[in-house]
């Protein structure tokens, strides 16, 4: 199988598939490779807070030109993943001089599939083409003249996990706020800080980092529900295997300079079950004078406005004050900021440990870790401090993958029972003996049907992020989920300075959440 992840998030994605039991996992770009049987495809789906999407390939070949491609794929038996009565949708992901154009490939391997059918059962008989919410989601995967169709079994980007009920502008994805906290090594054993928490993503994430609870727990569905080898019992053993959540010993606190924004956060807060171990305060950056009096220093996690989407009157003091309230108020923590900024980040004026490249919102960004001593480096680790550049890398020698050349890639492909016929380039004697079909155009077709209800006890999809968008890059924007733009409810501020979130809230949200719901 493939786990799709955000770039620089590759070994920690990695090293959550080891603990869940996965084998020959491998690291590659913005995706990770493993093995593992059905029970392992829940529970990546269910449990991995780095993953994106979990793709299980189904057929490889090697095709040159459209009209192979076409023939290679209208070979493969389709009715043993699709049936007439469902509907499938195409995601087209291609590295190719010869397919340049995704949304083309998209058409191609529509067509092949759509006259599978006709040929198989009648001329009107076929599968229908849903561009939200399909039965079966199929992606195509083109490097070079590599072809690779899998199954996503995972539908919806794993990202929307299922407890934000409302959202700020451009919140950071929830994905990308789960690797970074791992990256940390925090998992509840300091006091957490998010000082400009919007939305709260880093509270919650962090919360159910440190708890124990599954990031699944709250989707509605997974796509691997509608094949048909589904094991119903076997899903509700892994979705309800491990032990019960754990508690917290230290709190976790969030603050932002705006009303709004505080109360948003604490609607997701609940939502996720995870109040009682979240602190929320209306509070600027400026205002930070002494850190949570836990007795313990602790981590300190943020994501300040880059000037983008979001903005303030003067970026350049605000990334100042950070820096100061980092050296003079949080000493002994491990600070860790990201921004697409970085003259911004430069004004921190402190010299980071550690610099990594990702991306937030289709921006390019900057990781940064900042280690707060009191004295020089030296005497720091002369007293047995350490820093995250002083630790050698936890990437594994074998996890760096080699690209397989022709005919290994042929050769695994018929190991695993994915393999295509020999013959696939142009030439070939069993190619050229087979007419092609001429190349012809056409349109995705539409069947809409119900919108399916949500889980009992379980809120509502939320609104895809700005974040998404970044999964729509070099793909066919006619044949993806449709992405729209996250509406932000208006929440009245919230009287006097503090927040402490209280679980009686809860009958309350839940009525609120179905009101608010879009499905």
């Amino acid at each position: 199988m493939v786990a799709k992840t955000l770039k620089g998030l590759e070994d920690v994605l990695a090293e959550e598939l080891r603990q869940l039991g996965a084998e020959n996992v491998t690291p590659g770009r913005r995706m990770v490779s493993f093995e593992g049987d059905k029970a392992m495809m829940y529970r990546a789906n269910i449990c991995c807070r780095t993953a994106l999407s979990i793709l299980k390939p189904i057929y490889k070949f090697m095709a040159a030109d459209p009209d192979t491609l076409y023939e290679m794929v209208k070979e493969y038996d389709w009715s043993s993943v699709l049936s007439l009565d469902k509907t499938f949708s195409i995601d087209t992901v291609a590295h190719s001089a010869e397919f340049t154009h995704s949304r083309f490939v998209t058409y191609r391997v529509k067509d092949a599939i759509v006259d599978y059918f006709k040929d198989k059962f009648g001329p009107d008989k076929r599968p229908g083409v849903r561009l939200r919410d399909a039965d079966v989601m199929i992606n195509v995967h083109i490097d070079a003249d590599r072809v690779t169709l899998s199954l996503n079994s995972s539908g919806e980007s794993l990202h929307k996990r299922g407890w934000r009920v409302a959202t700020t502008e451009a919140p950071i994805n929830e994905v990308l706020a789960a690797g970074i906290i791992l990256k940390s090594g925090w998992k509840g054993q300091s006091p957490f800080v998010d000082p400009m928490c919007g939305s709260g993503t880093f509270l919650v994430e962090a919360a159910m980092i440190a708890a124990g609870i599954k990031p699944g727990k709250f989707r509605r569905s997974f796509a691997f529900e509608h094949w048909p080898e589904f094991d119903a019992d076997l899903f509700e053993t892994v979705l309800n295997e491990g032990p019960a959540p754990r508690e917290i010993p230290f709190k976790i606190y969030g603050s932002d300079i705006s009303p709004k924004a505080v109360s948003i956060a604490e609607q997701n807060v609940l939502a996720a079950g995870v109040d009682e171990y979240v602190v929320l305060r209306i509070k600027p950056l400026v205002k930070w004078d002494e850190a949570p009096a836990d007795g313990t220093p602790g981590v300190l996690i943020t994501n300040p406005p880059y000037g983008e989407r979001i903005n303030v009157d003067d970026m350049e003091k605000l990334y100042e004050t950070l820096g100061s309230k980092l050296k003079h108020v949080f000493r002994g923590y491990h600070a860790w900021v990201i921004s697409s900024n970085e003259d911004y980040l430069a004004k921190i004026g402190l010299t980071p440990s550690l610099k990594e490249e990702m991306q937030n919102g289709g921006l390019d960004c900057q990781l940064r870790e900042y280690v707060i001593f009191d004295g020089d480096k030296a005497t720091f680790r002369r007293e047995g401090g350490s820093i995250k550049s002083d630790r050698p890398s936890t990437r594994r020698d074998s996890d760096r993958q080699r690209r397989m050349t022709d005919n290994e890639w042929k050769a695994d492909a018929r190991r695993r029972g994915m393999g295509g016929k020999e013959a696939h380039r142009p030439g070939s004697s069993s190619r050229s003996a087979r007419p092609t079909r001429p190349s012809r155009p056409s349109r995705p077709d539409s069947h809409e049907r119900p919108e399916r209800f949500n889980r009992p006890g379980r809120p509502g999809r939320e609104e895809s992020s700005e974040a998404s968008r970044l999964l729509g890059r070099r793909r066919n924007p006619d044949a993806l989920l449709s992405l729209e733009n996250p509406r932000t409810p208006s929440i009245p501020a919230p009287e006097g300075p503090f927040m402490r979130t209280r679980r009686r809230g809860w009958r309350k949200l839940d009525k609120d959440t179905d009101n608010n719901t879009n499905d």
